[in-house]
């Protein structure tokens, strides 16, 4: 595992590395409630066939009391570019009831909040906390999970232990723009296939490099 100046030396050249790289504003605008339909529906699913599956849903409802008026035929076939549309549409369904039922209709601000409504793990809740809410929590997602464990940056077999372990070592300072610093480096350098260690500007402090 890297030692907290490594860790920083890490983050501070991907930083650096990624004039483009941005962390979201707080409270970017975004629906919290759209934000979780969405999260949810992003589960195993291609961004674009994500945002193919929101806007068809969203075309024709956008609020839990809405959503729960809809047939499950009308909601599967708006949300069947995200796939596994049956699964997600019971789980939508159980969301909105809970929403309603448990919180009067309002999108919990908190992790634990947020991972009391049904379908929502704890990445769904950190994507929304991030992005919705401008809270400083890194969500790791398949990307993250990838390039931490590879790097040593934190360690888990799944990407929630994952998360707990980066919550842990991670400096605060690198909390707001954490998430898309390590998921941009995990889509454009620290790849699931072919990664390309030659380029990689973190080469020297990877852990994985030479043990394949």
């Amino acid at each position: 595992m890297l030692t907290e100046d490594r860790i920083i030396d890490a983050m501070t050249r991907l930083r650096a590395a990624m004039p483009d790289v941005r962390p979201p504003s707080s409270k970017g605008g975004r629906d919290p409630f759209r934000s979780v339909v969405s999260c949810m529906l992003s589960a195993q699913s291609l961004d674009r066939n994500t945002a193919a599956a929101s806007k068809a849903l969203f075309a024709l409802a956008d609020t839990p009391q809405d959503i729960l008026r809809l047939s499950d035929e009308t909601i599967t076939a708006a949300i069947r570019p995200a796939g596994l549309y049956n699964v997600k549409c019971r789980n939508l369904r159980k969301m909105c009831a809970a929403l309603l039922e448990d919180h009067d209709g309002i999108v919990p601000t908190t992790r634990k909040g947020l991972m009391s409504l049904p379908g929502v793990g704890r990445k769904c809740a950190d994507i929304v906390l991030h992005f919705t809410f401008g809270q400083a929590t890194v969500a790791v997602d398949t990307h993250v999970h990838r390039v931490c464990n590879r790097l040593g940056l934190a360690t888990g077999k799944t990407e929630e232990q994952t998360a707990t372990s980066l919550e842990a070592r991670l400096p605060a300072a690198f909390l707001p723009d954490g998430h898309v610093l390590l998921l941009t480096h995990g889509k454009r350098t620290c790849r699931a296939r072919a990664p390309r260690c030659d380029t990689c500007l973190l080469a020297d402090l990877c852990e994985a490099i030479g043990k394949s």
